[in-house]
Parts: C-alpha cells; structure tokens; sequence
C-alpha cells in the first residue's frame, strides 16, 4: 500500500523518522517521503543520507503546534506516521505548559489537519508510559492517544486514525544501553541502579518499524496495536556489558516505575492476540468493520495484564551481550562514516 504513495513523518529526523525513511527506499516505492521537523541542522544531516537528488524526499520545516503550517504540509501526503514528541521525562515536569502544546495541542492539530485535508490513515507513536502514568509524558501520551481513537468518531470513513504503543528502543537516545557502556569505557565498576527489581520490556528499532507497517496495512480505525516483546533485568543489561561491575543502588527516580505495563487490567477487556501483537480496540464507539475485522480472533484472558515482570518471555545474559555487541558495531559504523 505505500508503494507509489506519499507518506509523512512527523518528527522525521529522529531515530526513529531515519530507520523508517531508510526501510521505505529499501523495501518499497514511495512516490513521495515527506520529513517534517522543526531542526534544520538534523534536516542538512539527514540530507546527506538521503539528498532529494537522488531519492523521492521533501524536507519540510515546521511544528506539529503549528496547524497552518501542518495543513501545507499534508497537502501532499497520503498516509502519515506521527512521531513527534516531547519525550524528556524531567524537562516536562518542569515545562509541563511545553509538553502540553507539543503533545497535546500538536495531537489535536494532526487530527484537524489530516481529517480536512483528507490523508488515508494516520498512525501515532505511543510508549509504554501512558498506561497508568505517573508522570506528565506519560499523562500527555495518554491524552493524545484518547485524541487518535476518539478521531474516527468524527472522521467517518474518510481517515483512519490508529496508535502504536511500545516500550523502552534498544539503544535509542537516553537507553541505559550507551549509559552503562560509558561507565565501563570510564572504568568504572560501580554501576548506579535505581532498584534491583526494575525490569523492562525491550524492543528493536527494526521491530518498532515493523510494528508501525503492520498498523498501517491492518488498522481499521481506532486500535491501540501492542508488540509480544520480551522484557530484560536491567541487572542482568549491566552484567552483560560488564560482568565484574558491582552495584550502588540509588533509588527510584521521580516519574519512574519498577516495572512498565503496556496492557493494563482495564484495557485488556478490549484486547485481542492478533498474531504477534496484541491489539486494543476502541472502548468508546464500535464500528461495524473493526468487529467485523477482528471477531475471529482471541480475545485475552480474563485478568490479563501486559507488564514488564510478568512476561513470558525474557532475554537472557547471553542475548542481551549480543545486543550490546551489535550496538557497539553500529555505533562504530556511524562515527566512522
């Protein structure tokens, strides 16, 4: 469905807008990739990677707080990938005016955009975060998935909004992966842990990619789509990279949690296994398409709840030094190239 089709990114100079561009042009034939972001610098960058003489690319600067701005812009998409975001847990506590006209506001503002301009589909990133937040990101991520799904409502057929929600992207900016590696290049044997305890539900960019093409060739309209990812120890992440490393525990960050929940007991009332993922469907309307879509499949047990600490899959000591090692390799690739 995306070849010979025009497809927008928000916040598309992010490791997750570059991974993304870069699978679009490997894999199919976009007419047309359009990377929407405020950084002109991260713009010039990406060009180098990507020079619109030799690929099908637009580079077009703007805010998602912006609506004029996103109505010029989504006159030439068809489908749109919302991946903008303020993300930094502790600036957003302390500028939450900020976190609510990017997350909030913006959300609101895709939403009027795509629905009279008239895009296909738009699908929006999530995180693990606004389920049960305790944070501001969490709470604005919540509201502005509220505002995708409650966009169908009024859109009718025209566009179909739906959310991708997942956890903590291996090696992503601000993962403890690059954290820990640099202590241990510091020499350093004391590892800081918040708690013994935390876990994590871990998730590739590649993974996080694949995830976001399924929502957009399966969505119907207003689901929530959730990997079946593993989760990690962060202990056993520190071992992996230094197994002489000792710890100091610091204790629970503001906003932190022990372990992340990506279905909650709530949600899973509403929640179908949808072959690799697990898919949450609209609590406050129902479309006859969307029932019509997923009646087949099964719906999660009574009780369930999606959560870092009670998975059924995990990744071992062993797997996880793959990862770093593989980390490392594309980090070196990236400095050198």
């Amino acid at each position: 469905m995306i070849n010979n089709e025009r497809v927008l990114i928000t916040g598309g100079t992010g490791s997750f807008g570059k991974k993304f561009t870069d699978v679009l042009f490997k894999k199919y034939k976009p007419k047309k990739v359009i990377i929407l972001s405020r950084d002109e610098y991260k713009q010039y960058q990406m060009a180098k990677s990507f020079p619109p003489t030799k690929y099908p690319i637009r580079y077009f600067l703007g805010d998602i707080r912006d609506k004029n701005r996103l109505y010029r812009a989504f006159e030439e998409a068809d489908y749109v990938i919302h991946a903008a975001a303020l993300k930094q847990v502790p600036a957003l506590e302390y500028n939450p005016g900020e976190a609510v006209k990017t997350n909030i506001e913006g959300a609101a503002n895709i939403v009027d955009a795509a629905i009279d301009v008239g895009v296909k589909k738009v699908i929006a990133l999530s995180t693990d975060k606004a389920v049960n937040p305790i944070n501001l990101y969490g709470a604005t991520k919540l509201v502005a998935e509220k505002i995708f799904i409650a966009a169908n409502a009024y859109a009718g057929a025209r566009v179909k909004f739906s959310v991708v929600r997942y956890g903590n992207v291996i090696g992503s900016r601000g993962s403890v992966i690059p954290f820990f590696l640099n202590l241990k290049k510091q020499g350093i044997k004391e590892f800081p842990l918040t708690d013994e305890r935390m876990t994590r539900f871990w998730i590739t960019l590649e993974q996080g990619i694949d995830l976001v093409l399924k929502a957009l060739g399966d969505s119907m309209g207003g689901e929530i789509f959730i990997p079946r990812i593993p989760s990690m120890r962060i202990v056993d992440l520190a071992k992996a990279i230094d197994p002489l490393c000792e710890f100091k525990t610091v204790g629970i960050r503001a906003g932190e949690k022990i372990h992340e929940t990506l279905v909650s007991e709530d949600e899973a009332r509403k929640a179908k296994i949808f072959n690799d993922a697990y898919i949450i469907l609209p609590q406050f309307f129902e479309t006859k398409a969307v029932n019509e879509k997923y009646e087949k499949y099964s719906s999660v047990p009574e009780g369930f709840v999606y959560r870092s600490d009670n998975n059924d899959q995990w990744i071992s000591v062993d797997q996880l030094r793959r990862i770093v090692k593989d980390y490392e390799c594309d980090s070196l690739c990236a400095s050198m190239a």
